[in-house]
């Protein structure tokens, strides 16, 4: 895995990068759930491996961003 200096612009194929702040970090054995808050409110979370998050020394207030690549999007609805 390359190292990367903070002087690096990280450039990634996914389109879909949203910017926010961390509002709550959850560490369990293997995996973390993290929270970032993004602006207007909404919340989104995700869970990344407890390294990954322990790696990138995500805690709530930190600026992070949240990158989504998907092929597929699902829609339901309820009857």
């Amino acid at each position: 895995m390359p190292a990367f200096s903070e002087e690096t612009t990280l450039k990634i194929s996914a389109r879909n990068i949203l910017s926010g702040t961390v509002k709550h970090v959850e560490h369990g054995a293997v995996n973390s759930e993290i929270t970032i808050e993004l602006p207007g409110g909404v919340l989104l979370t995700s869970i990344i491996t407890k390294s990954s998050a322990e790696r990138l020394h995500l805690v709530a207030g930190k600026k992070a961003y949240a990158v989504v690549k998907a092929s597929d999007v699902l829609v339901g609805v309820d009857d």
